[in-house]
């Protein structure tokens, strides 16, 4: 008996197009969680809020803003992901937004990340920054509250890389997708605080919302002060020119 040969089933010919199938289960979607259930410490949440609305204080007119929203930069796979303490993506005014796809809306300009004690469930930093390389982020922040020596440490994206600066260089602190320069201040109930300044010594610092309502409530006071002021010389100018015009000529 001779081998049977096997039959090979020709393709469609082009513009035939698939013919119908049954399946024995429909295709899934990619799905991309919007949150994960991960402890957190009251100091990280103040701390992780505190800069969030500062930096939406400031650039909610020019930039989206997240904080702590999961980032994605691959669209088949919802394994890489990264949920950064803050982030930047300059040009489009702010909204809400549930999770943040890179391949839709573009990679953040800036992301920082606060360690907080002990950081359970949180990858190892080597493995974030593997992370961080891939998904385009260009400028990468990593505060330590409790590090007094090195704080604030800073990457840039550099030919496809991500490479921290020197401690020794001298724009360390520089924020450049900002233009502004991080500093620490001490709070009194949270301890070191990250802030933003204007300038490099950390003297003209970005308000926070509670410090720029209190600005604003003292400033309308005493425009209100100057206008009762004002009032009361045009009421005492307004008596003098009637007390001539009734004197006797």
């Amino acid at each position: 008996m001779s081998a049977i040969e096997p039959t090979v089933r020709p393709s469609a010919a082009p513009g035939e197009g698939m013919r119908a199938h049954v399946y024995s289960r429909p295709p899934e979607p990619v799905y991309f969680p919007e949150s994960e259930e991960v402890p957190e410490t009251n100091r990280h949440l103040e701390l992780r809020t505190a800069l969030y609305l500062i930096l939406k204080r400031e650039f909610a007119q020019v930039a989206t803003l997240g904080s702590d929203q999961f980032v994605y930069w691959d669209p088949t796979t919802p394994k890489k992901r990264l949920a950064p303490d803050a982030f930047v993506r300059l040009g489009v005014p702010h909204r809400t937004f549930r999770t943040w796809k890179t391949w839709l809306h573009g990679a953040p300009d800036l992301a920082v990340e606060i360690v907080s004690e002990p950081d359970e469930g949180e990858p190892d930093w080597d493995e974030k920054l593997v992370h961080y390389r891939a998904s385009g982020i260009r400028e990468v922040v990593r505060f330590h509250p409790d590090d007094r020596e090195r704080p604030i440490r800073v990457w840039d994206a550099h030919d496809g890389d991500l490479v921290e600066r020197a401690p020794g260089d001298p724009e360390l602190r520089a924020c450049e997708a900002l233009g502004l320069f991080w500093t620490v201040v001490e709070d009194p109930s949270v301890g070191p605080m990250l802030r933003l300044a204007r300038d490099r010594e950390g003297h003209d610092l970005l308000l926070t919302p509670e410090k720029a309502e209190a600005r604003a409530r003292e400033a309308n006071k005493q425009l209100e002060a100057e206008v009762e002021a004002l009032r009361a010389e045009l009421a005492q100018a307004k008596g003098k020119r009637l007390k001539r015009r009734r004197s006797p000529g």
